[in-house]
Parts: C-alpha cells; sequence; structure tokens
C-alpha cells in the first residue's frame, strides 16, 4: 500500500491509545484479515460452509468468523444464497453495543440510516428480538440498489429498504427505538482494506465530512423517540469525526452517554469526548484483528410518546388469492401478504403494521417479493427463492459446483430431471433461485443484474 501521508500521521499524535511504531508497523505488513458472519436462520455451522478453512470465533460478534485465507466469495454459490455476509470484523462490534443497550425482550422499530452496502443492516436484524422491524435507508441510489439486493439474500421479511434523506425521516418523529448512524467519514480506519483512499484523504476532507455527519445527525434524530438509543460509528480515527462529534451531540441532541462494559483480552481502547466527558471506542488494527474504527452509544432523554400511526390501514391480499400463495411458504410462516404493482409481497407483522405510515417514504424493497400472481400461476420471485419464509418442500434439483456456476452465470443447464415446471435450484441444500424445466430444455430465471461473470465480477 502507498506510505501514509505525514499531514495523517501527524493527527493521530495525542490520540487515545495510538501507538506509532505498532500502527505504521501493521499498515507495512501484507497481512490482511478476513472476517464473515453466517445468517443465522440458514446455516448455525460454519464448517459446513468452509469446510476447507481454518475458522476463530470474531469475540463481540456470535454469527462472526475469522477465516485463516480469502477464497473466492464471487466463485462461492453459498455466498450468493445468502449464508454469511463478508463483514470487517471489528465493525462486527456493533452487535456487542446491541447487547449492552437495548432491550431483548420486546420488539423494537429500528433505523439504519446510511446502510449500504449492508452489513451493518444484516447484523442489526440478526441481533434484534423478534418481531421487530427494521427500516434500513441509503440516499444514494445506486448503493441504494445494492443495499436492496444484499438484503434479498438474508432473506428475512422484517426489513424495508428507503431511498431517502435523512431529512426525510422528520416526518416520523419519534418513531423509532433504536437508530444507528455508520456515517460517512475520511475512511482512514479502512487504509489497509482500500489502499487507494490513503492518496484520497486530507484534513479538509475530514473537516468536510464532519461538518456532513453534523447535517445528517441533525435532520434525523427527531425520528429517534425520547429513550431510544443511537449509535454512532465511523471508520475514520479523525478528532473531528470521533470524540468531538460526541461533543456536537451532546450538545444538540438532548442525549446521555451509554458507557459500555469491555473485555480486557478485546484491546478495545475506551476513550472520552473532551468537554462533556462522552464515551467513545477506538479500534486499531494493531490492537485488535480488524480495520480502525470508532463507536459511541446514547440515550435520547425524555418521555417516550407512542407514535403516530398511519391513517391507511394495511390493504391486505384477498383471501383466495393468499391461499394460493401458502403452499409457497414454510408451515407456520408469520407473514401477512399485500399486493403492489401487479407483485405480491410477504411481510412480517410489525412491516404490515406500519407500511402505511412507512409509505410516506421512497420505498425501495419491503419484506419478501413473492411474485407476480397470474390467473393461472404464481411467477415467482428471485427473493422468494432466498428468503427464509420459502417452503423446503418445493421441487428442487441439487446442483454440483460446476452446474451452480452455470446456473449463476445465467447459462443453459442441461439437468437430465423428471421435475416439471418451477424448481428451485440448490447447491449444498441452499437455494439459489428459480429455473422453470420444460420438456426439452430448462430456462434459466437467475436475475440477469446479479448473474456472476467469467472475470469474477457480479455485473453489477
Amino acid at each position: 500500500m502507498p506510505a501514509l501521508p505525514q499531514a495523517f500521521i501527524d493527527t493521530l499524535t495525542g490520540l487515545p491509545g495510538y501507538d506509532a511504531a505498532a500502527f505504521l508497523a501493521v499498515h507495512e505488513s501484507p497481512e490482511r484479515i478476513t472476517s464473515v458472519r453466517l445468517q443465522p436462520q440458514k446455516v448455525q455451522d460454519v464448517a459446513s460452509v468452509f469446510p476447507q478453512l481454518e475458522t476463530t470465533r470474531v469475540p463481540w460478534a456470535s454469527g462472526g468468523y475469522y477465516l485463516s485465507s480469502r477464497p473466492s466469495f464471487t466463485f462461492d454459490p453459498q455466498f450468493h444464497a445468502g449464508a454469511y455476509y463478508v463483514q470487517e470484523a471489528s465493525s462486527m462490534f456493533l452487535e456487542e453495543a446491541l447487547r449492552q443497550t437495548v432491550s431483548a425482550a420486546t420488539p423494537l422499530k429500528a433505523l439504519d440510516l446510511c446502510a449500504a452496502p449492508g452489513g451493518k443492516s444484516t447484523l442489526i436484524q440478526a441481533a434484534l428480538p423478534a418481531g421487530s422491524l427494521l427500516v434500513s435507508n441509503e440516499v444514494i441510489r445506486p448503493r441504494a440498489a445494492l443495499l436492496a439486493d444484499n438484503l434479498s439474500r438474508w432473506g428475512t421479511a422484517d426489513v424495508v429498504v428507503t431511498n431517502n434523506d435523512p431529512r426525510d425521516f422528520s416526518r416520523l418523529e419519534g418513531f423509532f427505538d433504536l437508530m444507528v448512524v455508520d456515517a460517512p467519514c475520511s475512511g482512514s480506519g479502512l487504509f489497509r482494506r482500500d489502499p487507494e483512499a490513503v492518496n484520497e484523504w486530507s484534513y479538509d476532507n475530514v473537516m468536510l465530512c464532519s461538518q456532513r455527519q453534523q447535517r445528517i445527525l441533525a435532520d434525523a434524530l427527531p425520528a429517534l423517540k425520547p429513550g431510544g438509543v443511537l449509535i454512532y460509528s465511523t471508520c475514520s480515527y479523525a478528532r473531528e469525526e470521533d470524540e468531538q462529534l460526541l461533543d456536537w451531540l451532546m450538545d444538540h441532541g438532548q442525549l446521555v452517554s451509554l458507557p459500555l462494559q469491555l473485555q480486557p483480552e478485546w484491546n478495545i481502547v475506551a476513550t472520552e469526548s473532551p468537554v462533556h466527558k462522552a464515551s467513545g471506542y477506538r479500534f486499531y488494527p494493531d490492537k485488535v484483528k480488524g480495520e480502525g474504527f470508532f463507536i459511541a452509544c446514547f440515550r435520547k432523554a425524555g418521555e417516550a410518546v407512542p407514535p403516530k400511526k398511519g391513517k391507511q390501514k394495511f390493504a391486505e391480499l384477498a383471501k383466495k388469492d393468499a391461499e394460493r400463495i401458502l403452499p409457497w411458504l414454510k408451515p407456520g410462516a408469520d407473514v401477512r401478504m399485500m399486493l403492489h404493482d401487479g407483485e405480491v409481497l410477504l411481510l412480517s407483522p410489525a412491516v404490515a403494521e406500519d407500511m402505511p405510515l412507512l409509505q410516506q417514504l421512497y420505498i425501495r424493497k419491503a419484506g419478501v417479493k413473492a411474485g407476480q400472481l397470474t390467473g393461472k400461476e404464481l411467477i415467482p420471485d428471485h427473493q422468494l427463492a432466498l428468503s427464509t419464509v420459502i417452503s423446503q418442500e418445493l421441487p428442487g434439483v441439487e446442483l454440483t459446483l460446476e452446474d451452480a456456476l452455470h446456473y449463476l452465470r445465467r447459462e443453459d443447464l442441461r439437468l437430465g430431471e423428471p421435475l416439471k415446471g418451477w424448481a428451485l435450484m440448490r447447491f449444498r441444500g441452499m437455494n439459489l433461485g428459480w429455473a422453470k424445466i420444460l420438456p426439452n430444455r430448462v430456462n434459466n430465471y437467475y436475475p440477469k443484474e446479479m448473474r456472476i461473470l467469467k472475470s469474477g465480477m457480479p455485473e453489477t
């Protein structure tokens, strides 16, 4: 990687926990850390996904694992099936922060405000109590599309993906119990993972990011209910984006700092903001097995007020049509069905209850899209194939690795199967998507925009 700019190194002097020699040495080392987090509703055993690799646990994440080497995720069908998410280990500490700050006893309404590409959203979804609602937002449209794809792979029906500016959430005053803001930042904590970012660093950009972070938080905080929890994080080492930003929050947000309990062996550095002594936590790559990261937690002062309900009622699918969908779902799947633009959506009860209110936002994805209901059949959607609510009794074909990659490239398949009609294409028992088996051919229905190319890069 390029040499770290001296101007950047100068800004680190005096930071809590900063060890100049160790910090520079780890950035000069060729070692890179690879970590993943399992989708607990699809996979419980990491060895079943990575049988050829040594794995060790990420200490603060229940489903997080370090891999002994980096495989080609693009050419792993299990990645495309949503068995796991490739996520930087330090950022998985969000799970521990949630464990210590929010109740696991009752369902919550959560907002991941700056969510793309989706790592923290998938983590939040897995960590929230059953019956919760997660709104996963991204303001930049192409990144919102990527976010929706990644959450479709994750496969749950309790997430809504929105494409809104933070100020739009002021319409939902006092609605959320939890708000996670992984703010856009100058990115110095990821220099090892993204060496090109080294050449883009400047102190002016640090200050620009700090101002942007303040605007984002000021616009969105009205949507956090009194008594609700704010978790703020960056992948920057800069005081202006970290400790000083905490003081700004204390001055403007009616917030109370929430200290966290750390295990000494984690080697996470506790820090405080200079004025209000708000608690924050720094991750250095020479101290933890992960990249640079900063996180802090707050509770909003005041008494919670019940949020307003939408005036419109949820428009549930007609009973006769819903009965046609049920055979596609696993027994007891707790979903509500809605018809939107000719497509059937499967929504968790929490999403369905608040859908009238959430429709004030620009919704990119809600729950799981089951497909298009015609007079003769359901034309199933790719989201249904990857969902956690699909029936395991549906017809399917177990593919070899070679055939699975042909399928993921949207190439022709020769299956020699006696099945007819819609069938799930599977690899190691995990659904990859749909094909329609006809007497003389197999129609590959893997989404064109998600197919992988022979070069190893997804088309998107």
